[in-house]
């Protein structure tokens, strides 16, 4: 377990331990999040494992600005008026996912006969600009796009006082970044922007 506060130095410490393919544990402006490097598929099922996350539930993404996503996303111009009025902010958008696009947003290998069924699980990405200054600099920094999802272990609540977390989840190697304990927040507002009207799932 390593706990760092919250500062300017944890910046480096968090670039390192997500290019090594790390889970990193810190605040973002909703609840304490889980982030990892979103094309490295091995890190992104360590969040599954910690968790005990259904494996057939994607996970959203951050990214840094609206071309990066962009770069993995199809935006029409209507989406787009929406995206800009709203980040950045507490706020996911599900979009098309681009094709050959290298963003890892589930550790569930789908078989190809089935993946029609659940096109919703492989063909879209849910995306957000957190408005959060140290995770902003971390996007601007690592440049790519990070998988990200509320501390909390599969369908309890999302944890916000730092010696819980520590305490469920001190023993896995991972980064905790220590912003105190956090007030009580819901997580992002969920919209799916692929169907002709935008559609609140969360």
């Amino acid at each position: 377990m390593r706990v760092q506060k919250l500062s300017e130095k944890t910046m480096s410490a968090a670039l390192a331990a997500l290019k090594r393919g790390e889970v990193v544990l810190c605040p973002t402006d909703t609840v304490y999040g889980f982030l990892a490097d979103a094309s490295n598929k091995k890190t992104v099922d360590k969040i599954y494992k910690l968790k005990k996350r259904p494996r057939s539930k994607p996970l959203p993404v951050f990214v840094k600005d609206f071309a990066m996503a962009s770069a993995i996303a199809e935006i029409d111009e209507k989406q787009a008026k929406i995206l800009k009025k709203f980040w950045p902010g507490k706020y996911t958008f599900v979009l098309q996912r681009k094709p050959g696009v290298k963003v890892y947003t589930t550790a569930k290998k789908i078989p190809i006969a089935k993946q029609s069924r659940i096109l919703d699980e492989v063909g879209t990405i849910a995306i957000r600009i957190p408005k959060h200054a140290f995770l902003q600099r971390l996007l601007k920094k690592i440049h790519r796009p990070l998988v990200q999802t509320s501390v909390n272990i599969s369908n309890q609540a999302p944890m916000s006082h730092i010696q819980d977390i520590i305490d469920t989840f001190g023993k896995n190697n991972i980064l905790i970044i220590d912003a105190g304990n956090l007030k009580k927040s819901k997580p992002s507002t969920i919209t799916d922007l692929t169907s002709k009207k935008p559609k609140k799932l969360r």
